[in-house]
């Protein structure tokens, strides 16, 4: 799964360790996840929508442009 996480981090001036601590989660998950190495779970993954004011789908999508 591909995301847009780091850009929408930037675009909001948020560090990784900002939105780490905004989302309640360790800066290492951060990392993994725009590095695409972790999958975040639903609830997880909801939350930055709402922190971002977007649409879940809007941050990750299937790497094949799904």
């Amino acid at each position: 799964m591909d995301n847009t996480l780091k850009e929408l981090r930037e675009a909001h001036g948020y560090s990784q360790d900002q939105l780490a601590k905004r989302l309640g989660v360790s800066r290492q998950t951060i990392i993994s996840i725009e590095k695409g190495r972790y999958n975040p779970s639903l609830p997880l993954a909801l939350q930055m929508g709402q922190l971002f004011n977007t649409h879940v789908e809007n941050i990750f999508f299937l790497e094949d442009g799904s």
